[in-house]
C-alpha cells in the first residue's frame, strides 16, 4: 500500500480518489454465508420478524429470511468495494470472527483465510484483514494466524468473545506474543451480537488483564462507543494501548438519538483513541453506507464543535496509526506480505454453495 493510500503519518490528510481526506473504515465483514454460520442469519431474521409482529405487521418469516440471506450472497465483497466506492470510504478493516466454536460454518478455518486471502488480492488496496480466532483451537490455531500473517500478509487479531471466552484468556497469550512480534492490533468484540451466543463476555473490562500484560499490543474495543461506554471509555483514558471503534453507531440506545450520543463521546478528549466504523453490511436492510458515511462531514451534528484535524483522526487518522506499527516480515516496507500461492478460483466456496461439500 503507498504512502499516500496510507495518509500522512497517520493523521488521515493523505488524498482520497477525489482529494478529499482519507475515510476507513475500521470494521466491515463479509456478507456471505461463508463467512456468516446461516443459524446467525436465520436468527437476524427472526428477529426483524418478531419487532414488525409487535407492530402490527403481518410478514412471512420465510419471506424475511429469504430477504436475509440475499443480502449475504457477496463472496468476493464486490458489492462492498461498490458501497465503498460510492460512499467515499478508501480502506477498511475486513474482520473475519471465528465463529467455528459456536455454530457450524461452510468453509474451514483454513479455507476461510485462503478465501479472505483471496478478496484482499481482488480488491487491492482496500481491506486490512483481521482474521479471528478462538483460543480453543489448540496449536492448529495458533499455527493458522501466524500463516496469515507472514504468508497472507493479515493486519490483525479478531477476537469474539460471546462464543464462549474472556479476551483475557491466557490461552490466548500465544497469539498475542505474535502480535507483539509483529506489530499488530487487536480487535476485539464488546456488547452483544449474533442471538444465540453469550453476551457475559462482552464487557469491555474483562480486556483489562490482556491489555495490561500486552503493553506493547494495540487493542480496539470494538462497537466500545455504543455499548459499555463508560467501561471502554475509562479503559481508553487510562490503558495508553486500548482504543475504541464507533461501529454500529446508529443503533445506539440513546433517548436524543446516535448524533447527539456520538457528540458527547467526541468532547471527552479521547480523540486520538476512537476509530469510524460502520459494521457494515450488517445494516443492508435499514441504511445504506453512503448515508452513514454523510452524516460526519465537517459541520454534521456528530461532530459539531471539533476541529478538522480531530475529525481527521476519528475518520482515518486513528487506524492508519494502529496499522502501520506493522514490523517488517520480509517484505517491502508497508506492502503487505504475499508468498502464498493464489487459492484456486472459487472451488471450496462453490463447493460449499452447491452442497458438494
Amino acid at each position: 500500500m503507498s504512502e499516500e493510500q496510507a495518509g500522512t503519518a497517520g493523521d488521515g490528510r493523505g488524498a482520497g480518489n477525489s482529494g478529499r481526506p482519507l475515510v476507513v473504515d475500521a470494521q466491515v465483514q463479509l456478507g456471505s454465508e461463508l463467512a456468516i454460520p446461516r443459524a446467525f442469519l436465520e436468527y437476524q431474521a427472526a428477529n426483524v420478524q418478531h419487532r414488525l409482529a409487535s407492530y402490527g405487521h403481518r410478514v412471512r418469516p420465510s419471506r424475511i429470511l429469504d430477504h436475509v440471506l440475499a443480502l449475504h450472497q457477496d463472496d468476493e465483497a464486490d458489492k462492498l468495494v461498490a458501497e465503498m466506492d460510492e460512499a467515499g470510504v478508501d480502506q477498511a478493516f475486513l474482520v473475519v470472527p471465528d465463529f467455528s466454536q459456536a455454530a457450524r460454518c461452510r468453509l474451514s478455518r483454513p479455507e476461510l483465510a485462503a478465501w479472505h486471502d483471496r478478496v484482499a488480492r481482488r480488491h487491492p488496496g482496500r481491506f486490512h484483514v483481521f482474521w479471528g480466532v478462538d483460543p480453543r483451537a489448540g496449536r492448529d490455531g495458533i499455527d493458522l494466524f501466524e500463516r496469515c500473517v507472514t504468508e497472507y500478509g493479515f493486519a490483525g487479531l479478531k477476537l469474539y468473545p460471546l462464543c464462549g471466552y474472556s479476551p483475557s484468556d491466557p490461552l490466548l497469550d500465544p497469539y498475542l506474543e505474535i502480535c507483539a512480534q509483529y506489530g499488530l492490533p487487536v480487535l476485539t468484540h464488546t456488547g452483544p451480537g449474533w442471538g444465540p451466543l453469550d453476551f457475559s463476555y462482552g464487557s469491555p473490562l474483562l480486556l483489562d488483564r490482556a491489555a495490561r500484560d500486552f503493553p506493547q499490543v494495540d487493542f480496539i474495543l470494538g462497537h466500545g462507543g455504543v455499548t459499555h461506554v463508560d467501561e471502554a471509555t475509562y479503559l481508553c483514558a487510562h490503558r495508553p494501548n486500548v482504543h475504541l471503534d464507533i461501529s454500529q453507531f446508529h443503533s445506539v440506545l440513546a433517548a436524543d438519538g446516535w448524533q447527539a450520543h456520538l457528540n458527547r463521546l467526541f468532547r471527552t478528549g479521547i480523540c486520538h483513541k476512537i476509530l469510524f466504523g460502520t459494521c457494515w453490511p450488517s445494516y443492508r436492510l435499514s441504511e445504506s453506507l453512503s448515508g452513514l458515511v454523510g452524516a460526519f462531514a465537517q459541520g454534521s451534528p456528530a461532530v459539531a464543535g471539533l476541529r478538522e484535524p480531530e475529525r481527521r483522526l476519528l475518520m482515518s487518522g486513528n487506524s492508519l496509526r494502529l496499522i502501520g506499527r506493522r514490523k517488517s516480515v520480509g517484505t517491502t516496507a508497508g506492502e503487505p506480505h504475499r508468498t502464498a500461492p493464489q487459492p484456486p478460483p472459487h472451488d471450496a466456496a462453490t463447493a460449499h454453495r452447491s452442497g458438494l461439500k
